[in-house]
């Protein structure tokens, strides 16, 4: 009766272990086809011209290879924010093109909604690394739209002598215009209260004095009726500021456009002169 009782069981832990790996080999094989969530999302970003998307800590990011090779020692490149789940999007595909036409490479880094906060810098610290890795240049041209004016400002204030220019479709600049500081507080790890009582230390638009010191050029474009990022207390407020520093800034400013799709943000011949002109 013992002896049947243990073959019995040798038997059970055997299917038992039979079980366990046809469980491994199913979970090995669905690993290998879906290895984790951040690679759906990886595989899931959709961009506007071809180009590779990948992984930085657990940060999607991308980079648009440009079509033209300078054959330089480090490749020039337009840093794009933000890169959220549905940017940048087929508004940006014309200036994208034109870019890659004339040797400049696009990237970018979801750094979430964390408006310009020290940990959102920090994302960005990881691309700047992992584009230089690559190979390209240690100073791109920065280009936010929208929020994403908020995290490439703040950090090229933070990395001035890392910027070779920055440039803004209608950008936010100014914490307290947009998304505001009740908003704006989570990000930064403070209370409302504590966000504007260290302001200064925050806001990109109180922080320019590297910037204009290394005389980075600044540009932007941004209507006069828009009331989602109002022109005066976000790209107005800068070139004044700016310029009251000696940075040099030029600002662009269409009649009667607001916070929209109009073509002309998205296909605009000075911006893009105007990162031909720095990114190299």
């Amino acid at each position: 009766m013992v002896f049947v009782a243990v073959r019995t069981m040798q038997i059970a832990l055997c299917r038992i272990g039979i079980l366990v790996a046809i469980c491994n080999v199913l979970i090995g094989f669905a690993l290998a086809q879906n290895p984790n969530q951040s690679r759906n999302k990886e595989i899931d970003k959709k961009l506007p011209v071809a180009g590779e998307t990948f992984l930085v800590d657990a940060s999607v990011a991308f980079v648009i290879p440009a079509t033209k090779d300078f054959r330089t020692p480090a490749k020039p490149w337009v840093w794009y924010a933000p890169t959220l789940p549905n940017l940048p999007g087929p508004e940006e595909r014309w200036m994208f093109e034109r870019f890659q036409g004339a040797g400049i490479a696009i990237a970018g880094i979801d750094a979430g909604e964390s408006y310009g906060s020290p940990n959102s810098n920090r994302v960005f610290d990881g691309l700047h690394r992992e584009m230089v890795r690559r190979g390209y240049s240690s100073t791109p041209v920065l280009l936010g739209r929208s929020r994403g004016g908020l995290q490439t400002l703040s950090w090229a204030a933070a990395n001035p002598k890392q910027v070779a220019a920055w440039a803004g479709i209608y950008p936010v600049c100014n914490l307290a215009s947009y998304p505001g500081l009740e908003r704006a507080a989570p990000a930064f790890s403070l209370t409302p209260e504590q966000l504007n009582a260290q302001l200064k230390q925050f806001n990109p638009v109180d922080r320019i004095e590297g910037l204009a010191k290394s005389k980075v050029p600044l540009f932007a474009i941004h209507g006069d009726v828009d009331t989602v990022v109002p022109l005066e207390l976000n790209s107005g407020m800068l070139r004044d500021r700016y310029r009251n520093s000696e940075g040099p800034m030029e600002l662009i400013v269409p009649p009667g456009q607001g916070h929209n799709m109009w073509e002309g943000f998205f296909q605009c011949q000075e911006l893009v002169d105007f990162v031909f002109k720095h990114a190299k």
